[in-house]
């Protein structure tokens, strides 16, 4: 299930390696899911005042919710354009990671609300009126969420945005609410007034299916995790140089959906200032070459037999 819902993501996989463009690509998918989920939202909307479908309505104003994380999200992309200065020396990336957590908390809330909802509708069941027009909303529910999730998740992996999977992760949540609508409907069609809280209570045990995947990504990131296979591929580009003779240390971390990198290479005592100094612009040019979304390397040139740096596990 969790699969299914949250599928998965490579640090390493297709990416936009123009931050500028990453940022672009990343305000255009917002924009673009905005408004699909706006006019989604306002088709429920419009059948919630024919038929006073309580479960629509709340599916609809989930839909609104999801609609609204685009906004942090915005704000954060506009920020990381701004340069670096003395008090944020690392740039405003960091600020994408914390319109992650606002996702992840409007996740929270929406699966709050779906158990909420459901258990209310099994206390006090509810007579729901034009069956056929819900049921079509629930469908347009659905299928705005799920292409709007599926574009968000496909740009925010592509530029390495994990605040944006997330978001879409929690598109995908109020489809998977939508589709229960649609079963609802059915199932009180049929004559079981309990089939609708019945799926509702279902479906949100597949909300939070999809949080603890939007947790684990967002939280992973404010971490400083990097996928294994990341530092595998730094490791091997800096082996490449001629001269270098061991990676004694690497760190390699996330700043929005750009990476940072910092080295500790060995090389022969017998070098001098001047050659140690090329050797490590070298492995610097090697590193932005062979990782991807990497902007910028540090490179420090250690004499082979200097005392070890500490050993990360």
């Amino acid at each position: 299930m969790a699969e299914l819902l949250g599928g998965h993501s490579h640090d390493a996989s297709d990416q936009i390696d123009d931050a500028l463009e990453a940022n672009a690509a990343g305000r255009h998918a917002l924009l673009i899911s905005l408004l699909g989920l706006g006019v989604t939202a306002a088709l429920q909307a419009l059948v919630v005042l024919l038929s006073g479908s309580v479960a629509l309505l709340g599916d609809t104003l989930h839909n609104v919710a999801d609609a609204l994380t685009a906004v942090p999200l915005l704000v954060a992309f506009t920020l990381a354009r701004r340069p670096a200065n003395k008090r944020y020396t690392y740039g405003y990336g960091r600020a994408e990671d914390l319109g992650g957590l606002f996702v992840i908390a409007m996740i929270a809330l929406s699966a709050g609300l779906a158990a909420y909802e459901a258990i209310d509708r099994l206390l006090h069941p509810r007579d729901v009126t034009y069956l056929w027009a819900v049921a079509g909303a629930g469908v347009i529910g659905f299928l705005g969420n799920e292409l709007v999730a599926r574009y968000r998740i496909t740009v925010g992996r592509r530029i390495g945005s994990a605040a944006l999977v997330a978001d879409g992760l929690h598109a995908r949540t109020d489809g998977f609410a939508s589709l229960a609508v649609l079963l609802g409907a059915g199932g009180v069609a049929l004559g079981w007034r309990w089939a609708d809280p019945v799926v509702g209570l279902i479906i949100t045990v597949a909300i939070l299916a999809v949080l603890r995947s939007a947790v684990s990504q967002v939280g992973a990131r404010l971490m400083d995790a990097v996928d294994p296979a990341l530092v595998d591929r730094a490791t091997a580009a800096l082996l490449i140089v001629d001269g270098v003779k061991e990676v004694r240390e690497l760190r390699i971390r996330w700043i929005g959906h750009r990476l940072r990198a910092e080295a500790d290479i060995t090389a022969d005592p017998g070098l001098t200032i001047s050659e140690a100094h090329e050797l490590a612009h070298e492995a610097e040019g090697q590193l932005l070459a062979g990782v991807p979304r990497l902007d910028a390397a540090t490179v420090h040139v250690s004499p082979v037999g200097a005392h070890p740096a500490p050993e990360l596990a």
